[in-house]
């Protein structure tokens, strides 16, 4: 072994020259297999190179030098392997016994563990049995809560009870299906779960469906049911007004039973709007109400999308079928005329904020206040739009009105429910002065037709009705004792037809100012009533005396009139007070004077020209008069006779109609210009000298006048009699000028501020020159008192020759 060892170390170094490429190969063989790495490559490549043989042989060398390794190994461990054996051996007899007795106790433990066994394993397989029973009931239990569950959700489903049959489906979803033992049934629950879902949703969507439309009928009659209930209240409170106002009249009754009826008939009136449990009786938020305001449709759809998690969906829907409503709600007809479709425009708007306003207080989070908002500003954006388009087209005062009271109503009906109306207000008295032109327009027709009606003939009335509805109900009267009937009333029908006008006037023009957000408006109303008595009444009433008063009668008539209407204009101001809450004593601290003024005084004017045309008749007469008499007439002449005649008729017949005030403001201008008709004879140039006893005649004359005035006395005061006599003043000074004794005392300013202070310094001095006489006849000297005469001339002299003096 040693020299093959040998050997094997020098052959290399032999063949090292001959085959250099093979043992170089041989190296590479042995690291790879020792190495333990893949020998593929040096077999493809002995392969390859059809040289297998060399492989071969390298592989038979690389196991010829490991028999020599492992011919060591064993040579070094052949000792300790002899004694292992040895250990061996000597360990066999001890396995025997070992062996030997492990078979019995393996015998007796097979003998002892058999029955064991036995009975083991049928407590096993009644165990397994058991199981699976139990398994098998508990999983029928399941089916059987399961199929009840479903019965139940059928059940619900038929009946309506869509969130009980949808509590059913959840229970069955998240506690039994994962759980289904049967594939098929769970199949089967997995398909039929949404469409259960799907059909409810369906059903519920339909209802809310027929739900939104039903309620646009009843928000239109809700609407208008609340509207009417306002407008009941208004009337209740304006009849608890006007009792208040007959109370304050009264006031010297006892006042306590009037205040308790008051109480009763407010408590009565609001028995009826109000519920026993003091709602307002519209229906709550999920009954029926008095119109079926029901909203147990809408909840429940709204708890059912609740329920299938699509909250927030159905909300949106909510919000934007809703919103298209009222945007359709707002369309206004152009083939139906807004006075007629007013009302329901509005009540349809009315209703749907109260519905609304419901929803927002029961309905949960179905829709927010900023939603409802939103709603409410475009809704008045619109209605005022619609209102400023309606007005600018409209041309009758009662059509605004019946429009604008409507629009009060709905802004009282919605502010009870927190909805801001200003801005609807606003439109309303925006177009306050638009109105009450058209009501003046109307007005101002109404008057002259009144006019032009009027027979200036005193009004009969036959019936006690009639004096209430043409006197006493304009406070006309004069006493408070009724007539006997027939009663002939000292105005014509043009009077108590005005006064309507008037009193309709002021009722419309509170009416408009009225509920509209201004609480203090009788200024207004005032103003507006005070441009129909001075522009309207009295110009129509100017147009009449200048064009249609042709005689004393038709004068007198007006002037009468005139009068009559000067009582009405304070029961107007005092019923626009009446009417507007103002208490009197206030709304007498604005009075103005008379509005009448213009057509008053042309009333009277025109009287007192017919009148003095009448007289200027008579009082041609004058030229008969003998200016150089040979004495003095004792019972007057002829012309002052006559106007007697014609005055006391006058006076007689006037006195039936005409108030004392305005018959002594005629009578007195009259009589005035009987005085400048005297004066201007005098001054005349048809005069040229007259004596003293005609003087004296006329003298005459004016006291005859005067006595005239004395005995108006009866009708007039003292004080308005002596006014009648001052009417007649400078006749009656030029006359005792030229009676008295010295003339010249007209030139001293004491005397003549007292007893001529009516007299004109030019006047005097040409009637006292026609007084001058050449036959010293001037002043009328008789016989032997001729020595009189020269003081008196001398005086007379004087003073003409100071007055020309003075010219």
């Amino acid at each position: 072994m040693l020299s093959a060892k040998v050997r094997r170390k020098i052959a290399p170094s032999n063949g090292e020259t001959d085959n250099s490429a093979d043992k170089q190969e041989q190296l590479l063989l042995s690291a790879t297999i020792c190495n333990g790495e893949d020998l593929g490559p040096f077999v493809r490549k002995a392969f390859a190179s059809g040289k297998p043989e060399t492989l071969l042989h390298n592989l038979r060398h690389f196991a010829r030098s490991k028999e020599s390794e492992i011919e060591e190994v064993c040579k070094a461990h052949y000792q300790d392997f002899i004694l292992a054996v040895d250990d061996l051996r000597s360990l066999l007899s001890d396995v025997d016994s070992l062996k030997s007795s492990l078979s019995d106790s393996n015998s007796k433990l097979q003998s002892v563990a058999g029955p064991l066994l036995t009975s083991l394993d049928s407590y096993l397989e009644a165990q397994t049995v058991s199981h699976n029973v139990n398994l098998a009931l508990s999983l029928i239990f399941s089916c059987i809560k399961l199929s009840e569950l479903c019965s139940r959700s059928n059940y619900h489903l038929s009946r309506g009870n869509f969130y009980m049959a949808l509590k059913c489906v959840d229970s069955i979803e998240t506690e039994f299906l994962d759980k289904t033992p049967s594939s098929t049934l769970k199949r089967m629950l997995e398909k039929k779960i949404p469409e259960i879902r799907s059909h409810i949703e369906r059903n519920v969507s339909k209802e809310f469906g027929d739900w939104l439309v039903e309620i646009r009928v009843v928000s239109r009659n809700l609407g208008q049911l609340a509207i009417g209930q306002a407008s009941a209240a208004r009337q209740r409170e304006e009849d608890l007004r006007i009792k208040q106002r007959q109370a304050e009249e009264q006031s010297r009754l006892s006042l306590r039973d009037c205040v308790y009826a008051l109480q009763e008939e407010e408590e009565d009136g609001l028995s009826g709007v109000m519920g026993d449990d003091g709602k307002d009786g519209f229906g709550n938020g999920g009954g029926n109400g008095l119109l079926g305001f029901d909203l147990t449709p809408l909840y429940r759809a709204y708890h059912i999308h609740q329920t299938l998690g699509l909250e927030d969906r159905f909300k949106q829907y909510y919000f934007e079928n809703r919103k298209l409503q009222l945007t359709s709600d707002f369309q206004v007809s152009s083939m139906t005329p807004f006075l007629e479709s007013h009302q329901t425009f509005f009540a349809q708007i009315a209703g749907f904020f109260i519905v609304e306003d419901q929803i927002l207080r029961t309905g949960g989070d179905l829709i927010s206040r900023m939603e409802v908002e939103n709603l409410w500003e475009t809704a008045v954006s619109k209605m005022c739009s619609v209102l400023e388009d309606q007005f600018s087209r409209m041309q009758t005062a009662n059509h605004l009105l019946l429009i604008k009271d409507y629009v009060s109503l709905l802004g009282v009906t919605l502010r009870r429910y927190g909805y801001p109306v200003d801005a609807l207000l606003d439109v309303l008295s925006k177009h306050r002065d638009k109105y009450h032109e058209l009501l003046l327009s109307d007005c101002r027709k109404q008057i002259a037709e009144a006019l032009a009606a009027d027979k200036f003939e005193q009004m009969l009335m036959k019936k006690e009705y009639e004096y209430s509805m043409n006197v006493l109900s304009f406070q006309l009267q004069t006493s408070d004792i009724v007539p006997a009937f027939p009663y002939v009333a000292p105005f014509s029908t043009t009077v108590p037809d005005c006064c309507r006008i008037v009193r309709s006037f002021i009722e419309d023009s509170v009416s408009f100012m009225s509920h509209g957000g201004q609480l203090e408006f009788f200024d207004v109303v005032k103003k507006y009533l005070d441009r129909l008595l001075s522009e309207v009444l009295d110009e129509a009433l100017l147009k009449l005396i200048n064009a249609s008063v042709h005689g004393v009668s038709q004068a007198m008539q007006v002037a009468a009139n005139m009068a009559v209407l000067e009582r009405a204009c304070d029961f107007f101001f005092r019923h626009a007070a009446q009417l507007s809450g103002i208490p009197l004593r206030m709304a007498e601290r604005g009075r103005r004077q008379f509005p009448l003024n213009n057509a008053r005084d042309a009333a009277e004017e025109m009287l007192s020209g017919l009148l003095k045309q009448k007289v200027d008749g008579f009082m041609t007469l004058l030229e008969n008069v003998n200016w150089m008499a040979d004495e003095p007439t004792q019972s007057g002449n002829e012309y002052v006779n006559e106007v007697m005649i014609y005055l006391e008729t006058l006076v007689s017949t006037a006195q039936q109609i005409l108030p004392v005030p305005v018959l002594k403001r005629v009578m007195q201008d009259v009589l005035s210009h009987i005085s400048e008709m005297i004066v201007g004879a005098l001054l005349g140039d048809s005069v040229k000298r007259f004596n003293v006893n005609a003087i004296m005649g006329i003298d005459v004359d004016i006291r005859l006048l005067e006595s005239f005035a004395d005995n108006q006395a009866a009708l007039l005061s003292d004080g308005d009699a002596n006014q009648f006599k001052t009417a007649l003043a400078e006749a009656r000074q030029l006359i005792n000028l030229l009676l008295s004794n010295h003339p010249e005392n007209f030139l001293n300013p004491v005397i003549r501020e007292r007893s001529y202070n009516t007299l004109d310094y030019r006047k005097v001095m040409t009637v006292s020159e026609k007084l001058r006489d050449p036959s010293d006849r001037l002043f009328g000297t008789f016989g032997s008192r001729a020595a009189r005469q020269n003081p008196k001339k001398k005086s007379l002299d004087t003073l003409i020759k100071r007055l020309k003096d003075a010219n």
